[in-house]
């Protein structure tokens, strides 16, 4: 969990405990805390807006943190607005320390699939455990790299015994934070794979950078550089390499109604969140939420 994309759950964990006590918070987590307080690495990085001196000025904790917070409640809302519409099967691709299937307030008979890496999923399942947290709905963890064939592990096709996963009914599908860091053939065959198992009234959401690279004024940006500084965290060094899929019209023409949005978009709709600034870290973000409504 220290290094690499596992760190960067850990900086997610961390934005959303800062946010989870902000008086304006966009979401709150309860169980975010336990998550950095269990990694010793990360032992000296802030909770609580209070343990921020740069309060919303500072580049990582205020402006990044923000956005992460921001984007937590926009995938929540996404979620919950797929469970009002009658979805009961929820699968969270690089689920990370996301704690959904505990805090959500889910409609009864929610299944909610989290695929990562083993190390991941043990590591979260061990502060739990600690916590005595109890999910809202029924949580099946399936370990899986997503780089690869990861549907068997879900499915339990060949010798696999699989999570209970039906394609036969529509799925609310989630990869917050995953198509960045997945190489491009990577997302082709995730695209593909949630197509395939995807039932009419199915739903899924991700996020993507619009850009093959971003500018050196944008790399070496305040956001970039306090991340490296601070945290040991080299986003863009993490980011996959290359030119990238248009996974957008790839769904749009197999049937999907499609929608891609600006972060900023959701900061005007709540009336909070991170603003366009000049070398913008965020100006390539776009969330994508695409809705199967093929027959």
């Amino acid at each position: 969990m220290t290094a690499g994309v596992g760190r960067t759950a850990l900086l997610v964990a961390a934005a959303r405990a800062v946010e989870t006590h902000r008086p304006d918070a966009l979401a709150r987590d309860p169980f975010a805390a336990a998550f950095v307080r269990a990694a010793p690495d990360a032992a000296d990085w802030p909770l609580h807006p209070d343990e921020v001196p740069g309060g919303a000025s500072d580049p990582l904790w205020g402006r990044l943190g923000r956005y992460f917070g921001l984007r937590t409640r926009v995938l929540d809302d996404h979620l919950l607005a797929s469970a009002r519409a009658g979805v009961r099967q929820v699968v969270l691709l690089g689920a990370g320390l996301d704690s959904r299937a505990f805090r959500l307030h889910w409609p009864a008979g929610t299944v909610v699939h989290e695929i990562d890496s083993a190390d991941v999923l043990a590591f979260k399942q061990s502060v739990l455990d600690a916590t005595g947290a109890e999910p809202v709905a029924e949580r099946r963890p399936c370990a899986a790299d997503l780089r690869h064939d990861w549907t068997e592990a879900l499915l339990g096709s060949g010798s696999g015994t699989g999570t209970g996963f039906d394609p036969a009914v529509p799925t609310a599908w989630l990869a917050e934070g995953l198509l960045l860091y997945l190489p491009a053939e990577a997302e082709r065959r995730l695209i593909d794979d949630v197509d395939r198992l995807s039932a009419a009234g199915s739903t899924l959401a991700y996020e993507i950078k619009e850009v093959t690279a971003e500018s050196s004024r944008v790399r070496g940006g305040p956001v970039y550089t306090t991340a490296r500084e601070r945290v040991g965290i080299d986003l863009p060094g993490l980011f996959a390499a290359g030119p990238r899929p248009d996974s957008a019209g790839v769904l749009a023409g197999r049937g999907w109604r499609v929608a891609v949005h600006r972060p900023y978009d959701f900061t005007a709709l709540h009336g909070r969140g991170p603003l366009p600034e000049p070398d913008d870290a965020l100006a390539a973000n776009r969330w994508i939420f695409a809705t199967a409504d093929r027959s």
